[in-house]
């Protein structure tokens, strides 16, 4: 467990789109040639199945051939996460955690180095509902033999916040790597939450597209991001720069990456996914017809114009 903290701190792992038509019909081909591009990024490894790639939403097959694909694509660690989509019809919580488990053991039957356990929203209201997500997570480790990733996921994606003391129970069980936090925009529970983590010798993961930044300051050492599924480039600037503190290209680097979440994580949030996809067909990583995502909202063209103009005003000087 050690070992792969170690190889994970300080790096980043982008949470990375599944190319699909407009009927949600997985592309493979251009999935293959997606994987193998971003893998040879700047990248310490990948996270599938998440929210950025609709992994909760596609069907078994889909999703262990997607898997596949990027276990052939690279030796790097392969965060898969598991969870229930909040859209599906409402099961039972016994049958929600099964789900979870289940699909926890099929990603580690296909080569994933760990687990990112989805929040269930029901546990926050629940008497004893803290207990319960930490016997979730002891049984997620005991039955796929993963090491996992807790998951403070903000509530308009379908988690619940963790308080502090839930995150240390969390940290305490021997198969965690860390915590990643998805709070949107909330500054204090982002900062609680990293806090929380301090002295424990595992990861704090920032999953703060729209805080990217401030959440390394804060003591994030490792991210996990879905503004990650495209132009890699610009989040792992920012990494790299706060790594070797070089402090005034950390800002310039993060005032980049600010202008381009600013582009693609806004109002409709759930719409980051196909104003992600629109990005990664600019970067020649997606061609057009994989590019749709049939999950979100429908977006005006005005919002991929937007994107668009940042990513040229970003291009790189030759």
């Amino acid at each position: 467990m050690h070992a792969l903290v170690e190889r994970l701190r300080g790096t980043l792992l982008p949470a990375v789109v599944t190319p699909m038509d407009r009927d949600g019909v997985v592309d493979y081909d251009a999935l293959t040639a997606y994987a193998e591009r971003v893998a040879g990024g700047p990248v310490g490894g990948v996270a599938v199945w998440a929210h950025t790639g609709r992994g909760l939403y596609l069907s078994d097959d889909d999703r262990s051939r997607v898997l596949e694909v990027w276990r052939q694509a690279t030796a790097a660690p392969i965060v898969a996460g598991v969870g229930v989509p909040r859209s599906a019809p409402a099961p039972g919580l016994r049958e929600a955690e099964d789900a979870t488990v289940a699909m926890a053991v099929r990603a580690a039957e296909l080569g994933a180095d760990a687990a990112m356990v989805y929040p269930l929203a029901a546990f926050g209201t629940l008497p004893g509902g803290h207990a319960r997500a930490v016997r979730l997570h002891e049984r997620v480790a005991a039955e796929s033999g993963l090491a996992l990733v807790g998951f403070y996921l903000h509530g308009e994606a379908g988690g619940h916040p963790y308080p502090p003391a839930l995150i240390r129970e969390l940290l305490a069980l021997p198969a965690m790597l860390g915590v990643k936090t998805a709070t949107l925009d909330r500054a204090i529970g982002c900062q609680d939450a990293i806090w929380a983590g301090r002295g424990t010798g595992r990861l704090a993961i920032t999953g703060e597209d729209r805080m990217f930044g401030p959440s390394l300051m804060w003591g994030s050492d490792t991210a996990l991001v879905g503004i990650a599924a495209a132009r890699a480039d610009l989040t792992a600037e920012v990494v790299r720069t706060w790594n070797e503190g070089d402090h005034t290209a950390f800002v310039a680097a993060s005032e980049r990456l600010d202008r381009f979440a600013a582009v693609t994580f806004l109002a409709p949030i759930e719409g980051y996914v196909q104003r992600m996809m629109w990005a990664a067909v600019w970067e020649g990583l997606l061609p057009e017809d994989a590019a749709h995502d049939p999950y979100g909202p429908a977006l005006p063209g005005a919002e991929r114009d937007a994107v668009i103009a940042c990513l040229e005003e970003l291009r790189p000087a030759r």
